[in-house]
C-alpha cells in the first residue's frame, strides 16, 4: 500500500492562521520600535542631547538613549559616564541570562533594572514620585500601550526633574 502525505484543509487553515499571527506580530514590533526611537530620539533632542540622539534609531544601541535619558548628574561629562556604567550593567545582565540557572536570576534583574530606569524617565517627564510609580503600573497593565501614548505627549518637552 502506498501513504502519502497530504494536507487538508485543517492544515491549510492553521498554516494560514499561523502566517497572519506572525505578520501582526511583526507589524506590531515595527510600530514599537518606531515608537520608541522616536520618543527617545526627540526626547533627547529637547533635553540636551542633540548630538546623540541620531543613536534612538540604530537597533539595539538604542538603548543607549534610553539610560542617557535617565541618568544622574551634575555636568553632561558625569550623565555620559553614569550611561555608559548602565549600559554595561545592562549588557552583563543579558549575557549572563543566557548561562542556566544564573540566568532566571539575571533575568529578574534585568527586570527590574529596566523597570527602575523607566521609572526614572517618568520622574523626569513629571517630577513626583507618585506618578511615575502609577505610569509604570499602567504601563505593566497596558502592556506598554500607556507609555508609547504618554511618551508621544512628552517627548517635545523638557524634563521637569
Amino acid at each position: 500500500m502506498y501513504d502519502s502525505y497530504y494536507y487538508d484543509d485543517f492544515d491549510a487553515a492553521f498554516g494560514s492562521l499561523f502566517l497572519i499571527i506572525m505578520l501582526i506580530c511583526l507589524v506590531l514590533s515595527i510600530a514599537s520600535y518606531v515608537i520608541n526611537s522616536l520618543i527617545y530620539y526627540k526626547a533627547s533632542k529637547i533635553n540636551g542631547f542633540s548630538d546623540l540622539a541620531y543613536i534612538a534609531w540604530i537597533p539595539i544601541i538604542n538603548v543607549y538613549s534610553f539610560f542617557l535619558l535617565t541618568a544622574k548628574g551634575e555636568d553632561n561629562a558625569t550623565v555620559r559616564a553614569a550611561t555608559k556604567k548602565n549600559v554595561l550593567i545592562y549588557v552583563g545582565l543579558i549575557l549572563v541570562s543566557f548561562i542556566p540557572f544564573l540566568g532566571i536570576i539575571a533575568s529578574l534583574g534585568l527586570i527590574g533594572f529596566t523597570l527602575y530606569f523607566t521609572y526614572r524617565l517618568f520622574y523626569r517627564w513629571t517630577g513626583e514620585t507618585g506618578k511615575a510609580v502609577l505610569y509604570i503600573i499602567l504601563s505593566f497593565i497596558t502592556f506598554g500601550l500607556f507609555f508609547y501614548i504618554y511618551g508621544l505627549m512628552k517627548m517635545n518637552k523638557p524634563f521637569v526633574a
